[in-house]
C-alpha cells in the first residue's frame, strides 16, 4: 500500500547534521509552531545502485510554490491527488529528470558528496525567521521518548524524503502516486529552490493509479536523440488575447531527423485530462496543437504532459500564476 501520513512540514531550520552510520541520512532539524521536527533525508541507498539521484534547481518556477506560501508553519496532510501541492515527480513537471546526476554519499573535501550538496541550500533557512522549509514525505510521532539524533521531546519527524513510485523489492509496497518526498527552501530573498532525490533502482514510467513500474515500459525516461525523445514541448500559448472561450495552444517540436507519426498519443493537462492526437511531425519541424475541452490550460499556473501510444510520459513542462499573466504571449520551455 502507499506510504501513510503523507504531508508536508513548513518551518524554520534550526540545526542539521550528516549521519554516515549503516542507514546514512542528512538529518535536519525544524521548528514549526513551537514544535521540534526531525527530518531524516536519505543520503544512500540499501539497494544498488548506493548512490542516489540528486538535483537542485537554483530558481524553482512551480505553481505548487503558490499553494505552499499560503500554508501555516506545521506539518499538513495532503491528499494524493492531482490540482493540489503534493508532489510526483513523473506527472506534476517538477524538473527535467535528465537533469539528475548520482551524488555519492560522502567524499574527502569540501563540497562533493550528497551530503554537502543539501546542506548547501539547507543552510539559507538556517536561523532565519524570514526564510521557510518545506519538507515532503512521511509525517512520524510523536513518540513518548527524546529525539535520537537532537534530543528533544518527544520524537517527531518526517521521512521518505525521496521519490515514492516505481519502487523494487520489498518497497514495492511504498509506491503510489502524487506521494512523492523532496525539499523546497524560500530563501530570504523570496527565491524558491527546489531539492529532489530518487534512489537509481526506480522506474520512472509507473502506473498511473498504484505508482507499480510499467512492466516492459523501461528504465528511466530516455536520453536526448535516443528513441522517444525526438519530439519536445517547445512552447504553450496559455493566456490568449481576447474574451473567452480562448484558443489555446501547445506547440511540439520534433528535433529528430525522422518523421514522427503522433497517432494514438496524448496531451495532458495539470489534472490528468487528455486531449488524442494524430497526424505526424516531420523531422525538424514544430507543430502548435489547438486545445479543446476537457483539457485546459489555467491562467493560475499549470503542467502540460506529451504522452505516446503506449501512454508513456515523453515530455512534461509546467508553467506559473506569473508566467501565465502575460495576455497573448506563448510561453517558451
Amino acid at each position: 500500500m502507499p506510504i501513510a501520513d503523507y504531508g508536508v512540514l513548513k518551518g524554520t531550520v534550526v540545526d542539521r547534521r550528516t549521519e554516515t552510520t549503516d542507514t546514512p541520512h542528512y538529518q535536519i532539524r525544524v521548528r514549526a509552531a513551537d514544535v521540534d521536527f526531525r527530518c531524516a533525508v536519505n543520503i544512500r541507498s540499501q539497494t544498488s545502485p548506493p548512490d542516489l539521484l540528486y538535483l537542485a534547481v537554483d530558481d524553482f518556477e512551480h505553481p505548487v510554490t503558490d499553494l505552499l506560501a499560503a500554508l501555516p508553519d506545521g506539518f499538513t496532510p495532503l491528499e494524493s491527488a492531482a490540482g493540489g501541492a503534493a508532489l510526483d515527480y513523473v506527472r506534476a513537471n517538477l524538473f527535467d529528470r535528465l537533469a539528475m546526476r548520482p551524488a555519492p554519499t560522502t567524499l574527502p573535501g569540501p563540497d562533493n558528496d550528497l551530503g554537502e550538496f543539501l546542506d548547501h541550500h539547507v543552510v539559507q533557512a538556517l536561523g532565519r525567521p524570514d526564510a521557510r522549509v518545506y519538507v515532503f514525505g512521511q509525517r512520524w510521532g510523536p513518540e513518548d521518548k527524546r529525539d535520537k539524533i537532537f534530543g528533544f521531546t518527544p520524537g517527531n519527524g518526517v521521512h521518505d524524503v525521496h521519490m515514492n513510485q516505481g519502487n523494487s523489492g520489498r518497497f514495492v509496497a511504498d509506491d503510489g502516486v502524487w506521494q512523492d518526498g523532496g525539499l523546497i527552501v524560500r530563501a530570504p530573498s523570496g527565491r524558491w529552490i527546489g531539492v529532489f532525490l530518487a534512489f537509481g533502482s526506480q522506474s520512472w514510467h509507473t502506473d498511473d493509479a498504484t505508482g507499480h513500474t510499467i512492466p516492459g515500459a523501461g528504465g528511466p525516461l530516455p536520453g536526448p536523440g535516443e528513441p522517444g525523445a525526438a519530439v519536445r514541448i517547445a512552447g504553450a500559448l496559455v493566456n490568449p488575447a481576447g474574451p473567452a472561450p480562448e484558443r489555446e495552444t501547445v506547440t511540439l517540436l520534433n528535433a529528430s531527423p525522422a518523421r514522427v507519426v503522433l497517432d494514438g498519443w496524448a496531451i495532458a493537462d495539470r489534472l490528468k485530462n487528455r486531449l488524442p492526437l494524430s497526424g505526424a511531425i516531420e523531422p525538424g519541424a514544430a507543430l502548435a496543437v489547438p486545445l479543446a475541452p476537457p483539457v485546459q490550460l489555467g491562467n493560475g499556473g499549470g503542467a502540460i504532459t506529451l504522452l505516446d501510444a503506449d501512454g508513456l510520459k515523453v515530455d512534461g513542462v509546467a508553467y506559473t500564476r506569473e508566467q501565465a499573466s502575460r495576455e497573448g504571449w506563448t510561453l517558451v520551455f
